[in-house]
Parts: structure tokens; sequence; C-alpha cells
């Protein structure tokens, strides 16, 4: 079941990044470098074996929740901050 997990978070990590793929042959709204795909493929894939780590090792069922509710919060805002700048950091999107 463990390796599964794995297998489905890599499969949904792939899908995400297909989609701005895909959507960039048709219009010129979307403009991703590689570099941009890198990043998010760290993010997505880092933020899904977080949550893995998270369920593997965490006993309470409160503290996974919990523990993945953050997790997620922190790449939300992480993604926020580099596609339009929140925060307003170096690293921003504009």
């Amino acid at each position: 079941m463990k390796n599964k997990r794995l297998l489905i978070i890599l499969t949904i990590v792939t899908l995400l990044l297909l989609i701005p793929l895909i959507v960039m042959q048709f219009t010129d709204e979307v403009n991703w470098t590689l570099a941009d795909f890198i990043v998010a493929g760290v993010l997505l894939l880092g933020t899904g074996l977080l949550c893995e780590l998270v369920v593997r090792k965490v006993t309470k069922i409160e503290y996974r929740i919990a523990l993945c509710i953050v997790i997620l919060g922190a790449f939300l805002l992480i993604w926020a901050e580099l596609a339009v700048g929140i925060f307003g950091t170096p690293f921003s999107g504009h």
C-alpha cells in the first residue's frame, strides 16, 4: 500500500504539470519556462511526499490531519508568492 501511495503521488504531480504544458500549445496566456516546471514539480512533489511522511509516521489521526493542513497551507502560500507576490519578496512573480 505504501508504494501504491507513492505511485499515486507521482502520477498526480505528473498530471498537474501536464496541464500547463498542454495549455501552452493552444494559447500564449500560459508561458512557463523550464524553471517554472522545475519549481512547480519540486513544490508539488515535496508537498505530496511530506504529507506521505506524516501519514506514515504520525499515529494520531488528529495530528495527521492538522499537519497535512499546515503543509498544504504552506504550499499554497509559497505558490501564491511565486505567482503574484503577496508578500513582496524578491521571488515574487512580478
